[in-house]
């Protein structure tokens, strides 16, 4: 196997673990390294080397992806304690994953690039059945020399990457107005459909309809199918969303504008986490408005 095939990922969840499976699939040599033993060695099995810290995984590859869940994790595995600053060589590339704030982004890349890294700003959207099958969009943006070198493992993650821009942070402002979208969406479907069972229609039928006509959104049908069997077993916690639309919200803010009907959808998600429903999937936030159970 060629170093260029090998790769680190730190944080192997459920989207972390489907980008590894994707790329063992494909023939890479995956290192890997979560605070969760059983996620890493789930992926042992599967040909994964585990790593007992991020400065070892750091110290093993050229390239590594950064996949925990925010702000404060991201500093921890960058500059903590057997951080990845403590083995991090000039030139090795950190692909950052998750959902932040953009000011949060740039910083990070700002203080990886005084180090001599480079950092590609890669948010990731679609569910960790298609970052395993590498169908998730990746919305990217780095300067162009850094993405041209950077496209086979780019390619292999997904066959859906969107090059925003080359100014790190713009990748983060496109997958927060992408996911406070996503949090309107789902949020108007579930009022609607709790609406729909008031009413007395049959809910699947009805969500059938949806999903063919003017109101349909990806979100909606995936998530509400699982609401109307009760299965609100975390593919994505309310949290997530909670977190994502709270930023844009924010990002908004920042510029001068009010995305009014965004405020809203962060306001329900936080009203979910408040009603216990945090670690469930965001599905739950029907059982805000009705019935979960199927008409």
């Amino acid at each position: 196997m060629s170093q260029a095939n090998t790769i680190g990922i730190i944080g192997v969840g459920n989207m972390g673990g489907g980008m590894a499976r994707r790329l063992l699939g494909l023939g890479w040599h995956v290192h890997v390294r979560d605070i969760d033993a059983s996620k890493t060695e789930a992926l042992r099995t599967l040909g994964a080397t585990v790593q007992d810290s991020p400065a070892a995984l750091t110290a093993a590859v050229d390239r590594l992806i950064v996949c925990v869940i925010d702000s404060p994790q991201v500093e921890s595995v960058l500059f903590g304690e057997q951080g990845v600053k403590s083995a991090l060589r000039h030139g090795q590339t950190v692909v950052m994953c998750p959902t932040l704030s953009p000011e949060e982004v740039e910083s990070f890349g700002q203080r990886l690039q005084s180090l001599g890294a480079h950092m590609i700003d890669a948010p990731m959207s679609g569910g960790p059945q298609r970052a395993a099958e590498g169908t998730m969009s990746l919305m990217v943006a780095a300067p162009a020399p850094v993405y041209q070198a950077n496209l086979d493992l780019l390619d292999a993650l997904s066959g859906l990457v969107f090059n925003v821009s080359e100014r790190v942070g713009d990748g983060a402002r496109t997958k927060l107005a992408n996911n406070l979208l996503a949090g309107i969406n789902l949020v108007g479907a579930a009022q609607v459909l709790a609406m729909a069972q008031r009413m007395g229609l049959n809910l699947s039928k009805t969500l059938d309809v949806m999903e063919r006509s003017s109101g349909q959104s990806w979100i909606s049908s995936d998530r509400l199918r699982r609401a109307l069997v009760n299965d609100y077993a975390p593919r994505a916690h309310v949290t997530l969303l909670e977190k994502d639309t709270r930023l844009a919200v924010a990002a908004g803010d920042a510029v001068g504008f009010t995305p009014e009907l965004g405020r809203l959808a962060a306001a329900v998600f936080a009203q979910a986490h408040a009603a216990g429903l945090a670690e469930e999937d965001d599905a739950s936030v029907f059982k805000l408005y009705g019935q979960s159970s199927a008409s």
